[in-house]
Parts: C-alpha cells; sequence; structure tokens
C-alpha cells in the first residue's frame, strides 16, 4: 500500500517547484524596481510558504535554510533595510541550492554539498550582524522560530471586519484584488454593506462607500490574514477575531445567537437588545423594525451563524479543488488514444460511403462531430502559454550578462501565445543557444557600444505570435550582426564549402547551422565547440519547424522559429502518387491550380506554373520519389507558402483535406529526407506526410548541382 506521506512530499516537491520559479521571476522584476514593496511582498510570501510547507512534510532543511532568507526581507518590508544587487545575487543562489535541496531529496543517498548553503547564509549574515550562526540544511527549525509564525496553524474561522476610509482609491488600491486574495485562503462568505452609497447626484466616483463583513475558514494563520491588508492598514478599519479554532464547536456544540454575535461585532449594545426582544417577532427582524441594526447586518450576521453550522457538517472533508494535477504521462496517453479515435472514425466514415447505408451514415457523422469536439479539448488541455518558458530566460540573460561584460535587457511580448506542452518542452535547448550566441557572439561589450555610435546596454527581443496553424518565435538583438565574410572563411577552412561555390546572403547565414561551425577563436564555457547552433537545426528539424536568419553586420540578428501548434494531429491535405497515399500539412497549402501535358511541353522543360498571371516554381513528387508509371494527363499542383517561398508541389491528384494522426517512423527511415512521419488513413492503409521545406532544400540542391555541371 502506498504511503500518504510520499504522495504529500511529492505534491509539496510539485509546489516547490512552482513557488522556486515565481520567486525566481519576482527577484528579477525586483531588481530593475529595488523600491515596490508589491514585489518584495511576492518574495516573502514564496519564500514564507516554501518553508512553511517544508516544515510541515518533513522538508526540515530547506525549512531551516529558507528562514534566514525569509528573514532578511521580513526586514525589508518593515522598512529597515535595502534590495541591493548583493542581496538579489544571494537570493538567487539560495534559490537555486532550494533547488538542489528538492532535487536531493529524490535520490537514493539525498546528498549535496551543504558548504554552498553555509556560504549563503555567512555572506547573507554580513549583511544582517546579530543574526544565529547559518543552518545551510542540516536540522529543524528552532523552536522558538516555530512560536513566531513557521508552525502551520490548524484550520480556523475568523470574523474580519474591512471598512476602508473614502479615499481609499485615489491612492491607487482596489479593494477587489483584495477581496479575492481572502477568496483563494479557504471557505468564506463575503457580505457588502451599501447602506451609505448616496444617490446618484450626490455619488462621487472616487469615493469608496462600501464596507465589508467577511467569514473566512483557512489553515494560513492570522499573520497570513494580516499580510492581505498589509498596504491598506492605515487607510481603514480592520479588525480580525477568531471564531471557532480547532473544532471549538464540534457536533452538539451551539454556536453563539444572533444577538450575541450583533453585540460581539459592535452592532448592538446589550441594552438595546433587552428593549426589544419582549416581543413575538424573530430577533432580527424585531431589531431591523426598531431602526437599532440595518437589515444587511443582520444578514451578515445569520451568514456567519450559518456558515459556523456548516464548517460542523463538513469539517472532515476537503475542499472540492477548482483545479487538479494531472501527471503529463496520462495526458500523453490521452492524446495517444484520441488519436486512435480519430483513425477509428475515419474508417467508420469510409465504410459507410461504401456501403451507402444511411443509418451508418449518420451514426458515423455524429462520431465524427464528437471525435472532432473531444480531440479539441483534450488538445486544448495541453497547450499552456509560451510565457512561461520565456520568464525562464531572463536569469540566463542576467547571468550570461555578468559573467560576458555585456549589459543586456531583455523584452519579450506575445507570451500568451499558447502552444503544446510538449512543444514547449523541447523549444527550451534551442533557445537557450540562440540566446546564448546572441550574447556572446551579437552584443557587444558596453565600450565597443558606445564607439560605434549605440547605448550601453544592448536589447534581446523575442516575440511570439500565430500564424495560421503554428506559431512564430523570434529572437532578435541589436548587436554586431554576422559577419558573411567571416562565415564564408570559416566554412571553407572547415570543409563545409569550397572556394568556389557561390552562395547567396541566405545560405551563407545557414552555414551557422553546420555540424560543428563557430567563428570564435577561442573555446569558453558558452561557446567555441560548434555545437550550438547545429543543436539548435536538429531540435527544430524534429519538431517539423523551419528556421531562418535574418542579419545585417553592425545591426543585429533576427532568427525566425516557425513551429507547428502541435506534434499529435494535424490538418492535411490528401494527396495521389499513382497507387500511394500522401499528406500535405494544410497549414502551409495556398491553393490548388490544375495543370495539363500541353502545359507542361509547352514550359520547354522548366517546372513553371502560371497562376494568374504569376509563375511559380512548382516540384514534381513523382519524379522526386521515383514514382513508376506514366504521368495522368491532368496533374494537379499544390501550392504552398513555405517560409517566404511560394512554391508548388505537383500531384496526380488530390483526394481532400484529412484529418491526421501522426505516427512516427522507425530509425531505419530516420535519415530519409522529405518525410516528417506517416498516418493510417480510414481503409487501412498508410499515407506518409511530407515534410515540404527538406523537400524544397533538396530540389534547391540538386538544381545548383546540375548549373555547375
Amino acid at each position: 500500500m502506498a504511503n500518504p506521506m510520499d504522495a504529500h512530499k511529492e505534491t509539496y516537491r510539485e509546489e516547490a517547484y512552482e513557488l522556486l520559479a515565481e520567486l525566481e521571476e519576482a527577484l528579477l522584476h525586483l531588481e530593475e524596481n529595488k523600491q515596490d514593496m508589491e514585489i518584495v511582498s511576492r518574495v516573502f510570501r514564496a519564500l514564507h510558504t516554501i518553508k512553511g510547507s517544508g516544515s510541515m512534510f518533513g522538508f526540515d532543511n530547506i525549512a531551516s535554510f529558507t528562514h534566514d532568507i525569509e528573514n532578511f526581507y521580513e526586514l525589508i518590508r518593515n522598512g529597515e533595510r535595502e534590495v541591493t544587487k548583493e542581496l538579489i545575487d544571494l537570493t538567487l543562489e539560495a534559490r537555486d541550492f532550494i533547488t538542489t535541496m528538492l532535487d536531493a531529496s529524490t535520490s537514493d543517498d539525498g546528498f549535496y554539498d551543504e558548504s554552498a548553503g553555509e556560504e549563503i547564509l555567512r555572506s547573507l549574515g554580513s549583511m544582517m550582524p546579530g543574526e544565529s550562526a547559518p543552518r545551510a540544511g542540516g536540522g529543524k527549525v528552532p523552536a522558538e522560530s516555530v512560536q513566531e509564525d513557521d508552525s502551520e496553524p490548524e484550520e480556523a474561522t475568523y470574523r474580519i471586519t474591512f471598512r476602508p476610509d473614502a479615499g481609499v482609491f485615489t491612492r491607487g488600491m482596489n479593494t477587489v484584488y483584495l477581496l479575492d486574495e481572502l477568496r483563494c485562503m479557504g471557505r468564506h462568505h463575503i457580505a457588502a454593506h451599501v447602506s451609505k452609497i448616496p444617490t446618484l447626484d450626490e455619488l462621487h466616483p472616487e469615493e469608496c462607500y462600501t464596507s465589508w463583513d467577511i467569514i473566512l475558514t483557512t489553515s494560513r494563520g492570522i499573520n497570513a490574514i494580516r499580510d492581505v491588508f498589509i498596504f491598506v492598514e492605515d487607510d481603514a478599519e480592520i479588525t480580525i477575531d477568531v471564531i471557532d479554532e480547532d473544532g471549538m464547536f464540534t457536533e452538539g456544540t451551539d454556536y453563539k445567537r444572533l444577538g450575541e454575535i450583533l453585540i460581539e461585532r459592535g452592532s448592538l449594545t446589550k441594552e438595546e437588545l433587552e428593549s426589544v426582544i419582549t416581543g413575538h417577532k424573530r430577533i432580527g427582524e424585531m431589531l431591523v423594525d426598531s431602526g437599532l441594526v440595518e437589515g444587511e447586518t443582520v444578514e451578515s450576521a445569520l451568514e456567519e451563524q450559518q456558515l459556523i453550522k456548516d464548517i460542523k457538517k463538513v469539517r472532515q472533508a476537503q475542499n472540492v479543488a477548482s483545479t487538479i494535477r494531472v501527471a503529463s504521462e496520462k495526458l500523453d496517453r490521452l492524446v495517444n488514444l484520441v488519436g486512435e479515435l480519430v483513425t477509428v472514425q475515419a474508417r467508420l466514415s469510409q465504410t459507410s460511403l461504401e456501403r451507402k447505408d444511411s443509418q451508418l451514415t449518420g451514426i458515423a457523422e455524429v462520431v465524427e462531430r464528437l471525435t472532432s469536439e473531444l480531440h479539441d479539448n483534450t488538445m486544448s488541455i495541453r497547450m499552456v502559454p509560451i510565457g512561461t518558458t520565456f520568464t525562464k530566460f531572463k536569469r540566463l540573460v542576467r547571468d550570461l550578462g555578468d559573467e560576458l561584460g555585456r549589459n543586456v535587457n531583455l523584452v519579450t511580448s506575445g507570451g500568451e501565445t499558447e502552444l503544446d506542452k510538449t512543444v514547449i518542452e523541447r523549444l527550451n535547448d534551442p533557445l537557450v543557444h540562440i540566446i546564448r550566441n546572441s550574447i556572446d557572439h551579437g552584443i557587444e561589450p558596453p565600450d565597443v557600444r558606445e564607439t560605434v555610435g549605440k547605448g550601453r546596454n544592448g536589447t534581446i527581443n523575442i516575440k511570439a505570435f500565430h500564424s495560421g496553424a503554428d506559431v512564430i518565435i523570434e529572437i532578435s538583438d541589436d548587436g554586431a550582426g554576422l559577419d558573411e565574410q567571416a562565415i564564408r572563411s570559416k566554412a571553407i577552412e572547415k570543409g563545409i564549402i569550397t572556394a568556389e561555390m557561390e552562395l547567396s546572403r541566405h545560405e551563407v547565414h545557414n552555414l551557422i547551422f553546420s555540424a560543428g561551425f563557430s567563428t570564435a577563436s577561442r573555446v569558453t564555457d558558452v561557446s567555441g565547440r560548434g555545437v550550438g547552433m547545429d543543436v539548435v537545426m536538429r531540435s527544430i528539424d524534429a519538431l517539423r519547424g523551419i528556421v531562418e536568419v535574418d542579419s545585417r553586420k553592425g545591426s543585429g540578428t533576427t532568427i525566425s522559429l516557425r513551429i507547428p501548434l502541435t506534434l499529435a494531429i494535424i490538418e492535411g491535405l490528401l494527396v495521389k502518387l499513382g497507387d500511394d497515399s500522401y499528406v500535405l500539412p494544410l497549414s502551409s497549402v495556398n491553393e490548388c491550380v490544375e495543370i495539363t501535358s500541353k502545359e507542361i511541353n509547352a514550359a520547354h522543360g522548366r517546372n513553371l506554373v502560371n497562376v494568374r498571371n504569376e509563375m511559380i516554381p512548382y516540384i514534381r513528387l513523382r519524379d522526386r520519389f521515383a514514382i513508376n508509371g506514366g504521368r495522368p494527363e491532368r496533374e494537379q499542383v499544390v501550392i504552398a507558402v513555405v517560409g517566404d517561398l511560394r512554391v508548388g508541389f505537383a500531384v496526380d491528384s488530390v483526394i481532400g483535406e484529412h484529418q491526421t494522426v501522426i505516427k512516427s517512423l522507425s530509425r531505419v527511415y530516420k535519415n530519409v529526407r522529405g518525410i516528417s512521419g506517416a498516418t493510417i488513413l480510414g481503409n487501412g492503409s498508410v499515407a506518409l506526410i511530407l515534410d515540404m521545406p527538406r523537400i524544397i532544400e533538396d530540389a534547391e540542391l540538386d538544381e545548383r548541382n546540375m548549373v555547375k555541371k
């Protein structure tokens, strides 16, 4: 039987990794905005949660280490210390050390180098005199710390009165955000008092006329609630009272009566209550009728009374989660099953057409609609914003810039653009290599930039946006740009090209992706081994993507990655060549035109087709794949847009659109260019999926070789 504690520990690890990512992002923002106390609070809350949960689930080393870092940020929140670059550096190192401890907790020996943590705490201690000796991860949090705020409190219910003053909005505060933060802490009831809102002609839109009574059941503790109001405590009347703690009101114990609640809140005196209880109406009705208490105040008190009753019934039950964590392997399995279902649905549709059975056709149409909806919903589950990946690069740019003596700003946009989770994971390495090369080879040192009339700070822009069924990611810098002559000379030296070869500017730029190519004069930790951009090309190829480079010497470089949204299922165009079927990705297809043998002969061997007075080159796939048999009298040319090229692909016939479940080919075919995968058709036969960019590259290479001969 699985140990429940192990499950809790795994949950803590997952949440801790997310908090560490949030911590890193907050620290990088804090470095740019050192006076922003809201960001300081973000850092503090991340550290506090990592520490508190770590102590709760047995990660005492993490809790102990994080405690000292948290203490320093508490001083900053209280205005006793200032944020400095040295502090940011140390906290980022501490964040990495916590990650190391988390990683070690999953290994067999649990080993990590404690001296690294001790060194961080010693450095921190020099900035904060009077602190105790460092504890890098060897023991529990001291008892005195636990008494302060380290222990995770039991679930308790609080009554919170929040009465902001009239001018709270003019100081930039949005009360909705405060209430939303309280909502996220546990079961709650929020009652708004609106009786003081004046008529429209007397209302001032910048003044706050509303106050709130909140009943909150949470295990976060009273300090966490106070933290919510930390920035408005001088601009509001705030009271926080514990009304149920540690099961005070268990089964068989009645909660306070309505009158007691109102007296305790200060809404009513004992004498006023006694003056009206002689009647036979309900106490709430009598209080409202007598004018002693407003109706909404009574309703709020009744809600408190009912809430405590409800808590008694569900104290042992867990809150229903609005989101759940699912292992990525389960999602992958789900996508695979949906893919198989799409294949079966295609077979069902094919069978219904062949049998001409109207009843079966109707069923097939319903199954097709449901399968399409299931596919769309399943794929949407796997789609995540690419901004989560962009955030990681801020740390990379910061650290690498410091190491190489470059001042670099990272600017990102389009972070909300969504991609398949698997695609994003596989994009990380190529993006890292591109950014490292931009800093090392592109961005000049500050003095050099000033010499050529640029600002001392270089800029790297990362932008993502949708383009049809693809996502384009552009990484651009304002550095030195590519030196085409140096690239060509190095390529000749490496034997990649010959001195006689004539290359276009685009082809020269693409030489940087050759295996073993590097223009660096010496090997460093960052570059010089000739593997970085080669990795980029191979990784993007594996994603069925396209890499394009545009650079001007002295002005900078832009590298564009065109990536499909998903690797599992695509919309394709089914075509025929002889007896075989092939699929072209529909996202690149522009239109289809017909070409006759007469038109082919009139072109005198040139593969060009006239489309509305535009001559478009085309590739005859029958010749490319050595298909036996004669050409049909009329062929179809599928016009596609690949990168910035408009190219045609001549096929025997076009069958139509086809939802394509991509199946990878075995290793036997891994070096076959022009084929990116396969799919199973409704009749059970296999169709190959064409890799259009590779086919175009091979055709251009063949054309160049023919010209040379």
